[in-house]
């Protein structure tokens, strides 16, 4: 596993280089809204580590907003993938209750979370309860649709297989159908965490905290230094959460990659 860290590290090579060009564009092209690294790179550090430019704007460092904003984010990321895999499986093993719960569920995926964002604050007024449902409400649907897919697929010999040992059905969820479906599940979970950092920001531009917030008030104080030093934070968290999240699912479906070599 270390191993694999350090290999995806070194895949970093391409950073500098962008940064170089971005460096020499930006200088070149003197555009307030577009300043070059070299004057994000000082004003993050300030910003996050109580320089300067944070005592202008903010009442305390940037740092603060940080982990308001992930527990949101994992929380509703956990939320949905609990809701996403019950209900997935419970469909893709069921028929008549795909039948009846087809329609729902094709609606639902089909509005946009941000156009139901004024229902969110009705319902459960500004504040984590508000982006946490937001969040889980946006990125539900591909951990549900996968587990359904995923569930809906089990091989029979294995089902038929657990009958003849009289596996109960807690089981069977548990024993076959369960590991069968956990490659897809994974699919939609890693889905789901990169929308969740999308609908994570657009939530907290109606708070008082977080990295939305952030984001919203350097727009406010025309501080594009501080915009784009939130857009970079925002990158970098999301490599980072897609790089450990695919550490864990190469760990957890070892077996899966094995089995499949070996047939």
């Amino acid at each position: 596993m270390i191993r694999k860290f350090v290999t995806a590290v070194l895949r970093l090579w391409i950073v500098p280089v962008v940064l170089v060009g971005w460096e020499v564009v930006t200088r070149n092209w003197a555009h307030p809204f577009f300043p070059p690294p070299t004057t994000i790179l000082p004003h993050m550090r300030d910003l996050w580590f109580d320089g300067p430019a944070s005592r202008l704007w903010l009442n305390e460092t940037a740092l603060a907003n940080f982990p308001p904003s992930l527990g949101r984010l994992l929380t509703g990321w956990v939320l949905s993938g609990v809701i996403g895999v019950t209900l997935g499986l419970a469909i893709g093993r069921s028929p008549l209750l795909f039948r009846f719960v087809d329609p729902i569920i094709q609606f639902g995926r089909a509005l946009p979370p941000v156009a139901l964002l004024p229902m969110f604050m009705a319902i459960f007024s500004i504040g984590a309860k508000m982006q946490i449902s937001m969040i889980a409400f946006g990125i539900v649907w591909p951990v549900l649709f996968n587990a359904a897919d995923g569930g809906r697929t089990v091989d029979p010999l294995h089902l038929e297989t657990a009958r003849v040992f009289r596996f109960s059905r807690a089981q069977r969820l548990l024993r076959v159908i369960l590991p069968s479906a956990l490659p897809k599940i994974f699919a939609g979970l890693r889905l789901s965490l990169s929308l969740a950092l999308i609908l994570m920001v657009i939530a907290e531009l109606f708070s008082t905290n977080g990295l939305g917030y952030q984001l919203r008030l350097a727009e406010r104080v025309f501080d594009p230094p501080g915009m784009w030093g939130a857009v970079i934070l925002l990158g970098v968290l999301g490599y980072l959460f897609n790089l450990i999240f695919v550490l864990a699912e190469r760990r957890v479906l070892a077996w899966h990659s094995s089995a499949r070599h070996r047939t």
